[in-house]
């Protein structure tokens, strides 16, 4: 609920959410394996083979994981670096760093050198988990030329210069491997000495507000901020999505993106295991091999962008597959146009941040729409949000437009090398740069990052509005707005579009169709069209707005 006259709303008390269960990592594993033992609850196709893990399965593997940590001498709090595709041992590794009371480190397996070397200081890694060759990308080359002295000496022997915490390297998969960098098998061995109950009992010891992982943000910043959650962060996220799906029996899921963001590890785990469900993996994204994939495992919740919704659309096996299994996919327009999905399941409308491990206010999916109002909803159990004015810092009045400000129990515990103070205001709220407002009720409405505002003839565009329009229209595959520099409207909107390869779409037709959807003056004043090529795409399949700003107006004075 809302307080009386300033724009602060409170969500219910943790302890009143429904569906909560343990509150750590480890202790999350744990309770759903003691629930689900022999299900399935990991699968994955590779070279013919179909992959199967139980929930038991799940369990020891996690625990084959902790204890050899143990046995290589990681103690309490050490940052374990994940540098790996959507695998069973990413998830084997991700909570058997926890079961040893470690803090998984994930790394994206999109990192450039120069990349993977800034995230590997910042994160003060001790035991680096990698996967030696993702497509063309040779980690096990890279890492060797970041760090030459791995490639001499004895397994178990590395001393780094430029990673001075560094000291066991482990490879995983095909490729040469030599000096101090050792199979996964080997590492695996190092637990031998190590007993399950000695593992165990490091994960009794774990407590929820301990350290539970570091995700690096893929924004548009010059270098990626290392994000630190609380192991009660991943374990609440885990429990309340499926409630908030409205998910009431076992879910197989499947995502497109990797891991090492927290959106994906935190909906699609969630979905999967805290319904008796399974994960159903895929290392990279391919389109024609994922709906293959949802056919014979009958998906039921899907989590992509919709850029590779189009690229579902342009594959070849679009037209044949048999998706009838599917229910819950988030910003699925496009796959809900397929012939065999039919899904009463709506939306549910949410706000949340990779500061906030996903969401931090929202309804359940069955929630009466009349409810929403065009809303992202209430807080959530725990959190406490209130709008600011920018300049002041202070609560401005219901119902004004300010900055979103959130503090809450899955709330980041701060960035790495950060003081709490260039994290937090004084009151511990956490201000995230979207902007919004606050009604009576307690709902938050959205109404885009404040720094990508377009002022346009006096009056505010969220581009992201504009481009869930445009995302709609088949043979789109990629779509962001920018606000261009007008001596007559101040900025002018413009829409930079990717077709899907062999589609043709026509500028008018594509203004007309946003008409039908939003106000006239947030309809974009020109379409322009580019290439894979000129987008210099992060983590996010973003291009820099600023770049994309300079990019659109070269194209603009050129015309």
């Amino acid at each position: 609920m809302a307080d009386a006259a300033l724009s602060i709303a409170r969500g219910l008390p943790l302890a009143e959410e429904p569906g909560q269960g343990a509150q750590t990592i480890g202790g999350y594993l744990r309770e759903v394996a003691a629930r689900y033992g022999p299900s399935e609850a990991v699968v994955m196709h590779e070279g013919g083979a179909r992959i199967c893990w139980s929930y038991d399965d799940l369990l020891a593997r996690s625990l084959e994981v902790a204890r050899a940590l143990i046995g290589c001498g990681a103690g309490k709090d050490a940052r374990i670096g994940i540098l790996m595709t959507n695998r069973p041992e990413f998830l084997a590794a991700l909570f058997g760093i926890s079961l040893a009371g470690g803090v998984p480190v994930a790394l994206s397996t999109f990192s450039t050198p120069p990349e993977l070397d800034y995230m590997l200081k910042a994160s003060q890694i001790s035991v680096l988990l990698f996967e030696s060759q993702v497509l063309k990308t040779d980690f096990h080359a890279m890492l060797l030329a970041l760090d030459p002295r791995a490639a001499n000496g004895a397994h178990g022997s590395h001393i780094s210069h430029p990673y001075p915490y560094l000291q066991h390297m482990v490879a995983l998969g095909e490729g040469a491997v030599g000096g101090t960098i050792e199979r996964w098998d080997s590492f695996l061995a190092r637990g031998a000495a190590i007993t399950e109950a000695q593992a165990l009992a490091r994960a009794d010891a774990v407590h929820p507000a301990d350290t539970g992982g570091i995700f690096f943000s893929s924004g548009t910043t010059s270098q990626p901020k290392g994000i630190v959650h609380s192991q009660r962060a991943f374990a609440i996220q885990w429990w309340r999505w499926p409630q908030t799906f409205c998910m009431r029996q076992p879910v197989r899921s499947w995502t497109g993106n990797g891991f090492f963001w927290s959106g994906n590890v935190s909906m699609v785990v969630g979905a999967a295991l805290s319904t008796g469900g399974a994960v159903v993996l895929q290392r990279f994204f391919e389109a024609e091999e994922a709906l293959e994939l949802m056919q014979r495992e009958r998906l039921a919740f899907i989590n992509g962008r919709p850029h590779q919704w189009a690229r579902f659309q342009a594959a070849p096996n679009w037209g044949s597959v048999d998706l009838s299994s599917l229910k819950y996919i988030p910003r699925g327009e496009m796959i809900w146009q397929h012939p065999t999905v039919d899904t009463d399941w709506d939306v549910p409308m949410a706000f949340g941040t990779t500061e906030t491990m996903t969401v931090c206010t929202g309804y359940a999916a069955d929630t009466p729409s009349e409810l929403y109002q065009g809303s992202m909803g209430p807080p959530l159990p725990g959190n406490v949000i209130k709008m600011v004015d920018q300049d002041s810092g202070e609560a401005v009045p219901l119902g004004m437009i300010g900055e979103f400000c959130i503090k809450g129990p899955t709330l980041m515990s701060g960035y790495l090398g950060k003081a709490p103070e260039e994290c937090f205001d004084a009151q511990g709220f956490y201000h995230t740069g979207d902007g919004g407002y606050i009604d009576e009720a307690g709902r938050f409405f959205w109404s885009g990052r404040l720094t990508d505002m377009i002022k346009t003839g006096g009056a505010n565009v969220a581009p992201l509005e504009v481009d869930e329009v445009i995302v709609k229209i088949p043979g789109v595959k990629r779509t962001q707005t920018v606000g261009v520099p007008d001596e007559l409207l101040g900025e002018m909107v413009v829409s930079c579009i990717v077709p899907v390869d062999g589609a043709v779409l026509d500028e008018d037709e594509i203004k007309a169709f946003v008409k039908q959807e939003v106000a006239s003056f947030k309809v974009p004043r020109r379409v322009l069209f580019f290439t894979d090529e000129d987008f210099a795409l992060t983590g996010n399949e973003k291009i820099k707005t600023s770049d994309l700003r300079a990019l659109a107006v070269g194209r603009l004075g050129a015309a």
